[in-house]
């Protein structure tokens, strides 16, 4: 060891040193996170002290040291007292210093806010909520808050998303990172609401990723989750759909039973793998896996949608009590628009601006769990079509008038007329007109039924719209 006047360290305990550092050391980072660590137990259990390893570079100096990681610069005492070694100016490279874990230096990350859509707000720990706009970062401390067809996703440092669906209330507990390590600590507080989560795959042990609800704590290594918390019924839902989720209870005789850093997922509970879900109520056990319902179908997937509202049919699935439907600009769903739950297999969502969309739908069970999901892109390119028909005063003439939107786009109109509701044997059946009118002259007197069907050719894609079968009297 040096001294502090930088005489040579006398040769049996530098040999020392250097045997361990053989040992201990990683070459890369200069830190072993588990040479010196001992395995956690079980979340509550009282954890012996973990220490982490560091090898010491050219020049390094406990005072250096304890400056970038430790949590405080006066920490080189401590590490004199544990590594039993004077603060000298400089020490040689390769030795290897014991670094206690729980005081090592952690710095914030933020969060990105890379979608937003309806009512969604934010607030840093007690301050008045403000409008959420993409593109903002959150920290620690920060509060997420979204009301009817309400979204807010949030990308995080490693590339993982948190989405904060309609109606929810999300707090960003912990969202920081080892120095030394490089170790993530990223916990969310789920207060109302859902929260879906697509977790980047863990690279170290002690990374931790977990959303805590009232009733339980969800932990990942990497996979993609949703955690539903229900105030009124104080139940928590957690649905998986890639990968495994730990799960444990929120608290336990008064005391948080949230896991450790480093617990392996298999100490915890009850371990929920892909396409399972569970349902645990406040202060109860955590609930037993069950299976998530499979996939459910969309009924005519191709269908442009060009009604004055945005509709789907889903095909009937066994064992659904209903079925819950989402659509956003995006195939992973991170830039959602519309949330909805229905009890048929029927959903209506009203206007949406024209464009390219996706559907996600999937069947929920009995136990209230959604379950694994189907999505389908579809465009929305509303096509209005009016029409009307009125008889020419004094004549036998009947006169019709249409009109589209997308009136700037050159448009083709087929109209039928047929003495039966079905049209299926047509006294009338036009495929050439390109205007907005067409008068019938001499019809036999009768009860008549006709459309019109207007085509569109745009951007390489082919449009049609029929309007309602209309019907008229040509009285004697």
């Amino acid at each position: 060891m040096a001294a502090a006047n930088g005489a040579a360290m006398p040769g049996r305990r530098m040999a020392a040193w250097l045997a361990a550092a053989c040992v201990l050391a990683t070459s890369a980072a200069g830190w072993s996170a588990g040479a010196l660590a001992q395995p956690r137990g079980k979340a509550g259990a009282k954890a012996a002290p973990v220490y982490v390893s560091y090898t010491t570079r050219e020049g390094d100096t406990l005072y250096d040291i304890a400056e970038r990681y430790m949590a405080d610069r006066t920490d080189w005492a401590l590490l004199s007292r544990l590594n039993h070694v004077p603060a000298p100016r400089r020490m040689p490279a390769g030795l290897v210093l014991r670094l206690p874990a729980e005081r090592l230096r952690q710095d914030q990350d933020t969060a990105r806010v890379v979608a937003t859509s309806g009512p969604a707000e934010h607030a840093f720990g007690t301050a008045p909520y403000l409008p959420l706009k993409t593109g903002e970062t959150l920290a620690e401390g920060d509060r997420i808050r979204t009301g009817p067809n309400g979204f807010a996703t949030l990308e995080l440092p490693d590339g993982s998303y948190v989405t904060v669906a309609q109606d929810g209330e999300l707090n960003i507990d912990k969202l920081r990172h080892t120095v030394l390590t490089g170790v993530g600590d990223r916990i969310f507080d789920l207060r109302r609401g859902e929260v879906e989560s697509q977790v980047t795959h863990a690279k170290r042990r002690d990374d931790r990723f977990q959303i805590r609800s009232p009733s339980v704590v969800a932990g990942v290594r990497g996979t993609r989750f949703r955690v539903d918390y229900d105030g009124t019924t104080q139940t928590t839902a957690v649905a998986v759909l890639d990968g495994a989720v730990g799960v444990d209870p929120a608290s336990r005789g008064g005391q948080s039973t949230a896991p450790a850093q480093g617990v392996p997922l298999q100490a915890s509970e009850q371990l929920v793998k892909a396409s399972f879900g569970s349902v645990t109520r406040s202060g109860s056990s955590v609930g037993s896996p069950v299976e998530l319902l499979a996939a459910p179908a969309l009924a005519k997937p191709a269908r442009v949608q060009d009604g004055k509202t945005v509709t789907f049919d889903v095909k009937p699935a066994e064992h659904a009590v209903g079925y819950r439907l989402q659509i956003s600009h995006d195939a992973d769903q991170l830039d959602l628009v519309r949330d909805q739950r229905v009890n048929a297999p029927h959903a209506e969502f009203g206007d949406l601006p024209d464009g390219m969309y996706f559907v996600r739908i999937a069947s929920t069970d009995s136990h209230g769990l959604d379950g694994l999901p189907s999505v389908y892109a579809f465009e929305r390119r509303q096509l209005g079509l009016d029409a009307s028909g009125a008889q020419r005063p004094g004549s036998r003439d009947y006169e019709f008038r249409w009109f589209v939107s997308h009136s700037n786009v050159p448009t083709r109109f087929r109209f039928v007329l047929a003495k039966t509701a079905d049209l299926s044997h047509p006294v009338i059946d036009r495929t050439d007109l390109s205007g907005g009118e067409l008068v019938v002259s001499d019809l036999p007197a009768g009860v008549y039924y006709w459309t019109i069907v207007a085509e569109q050719f745009e951007n390489g894609r082919f449009y049609e719209k029929t309007g309602p079968v209309r019907s008229f009297t040509l009285a004697r």
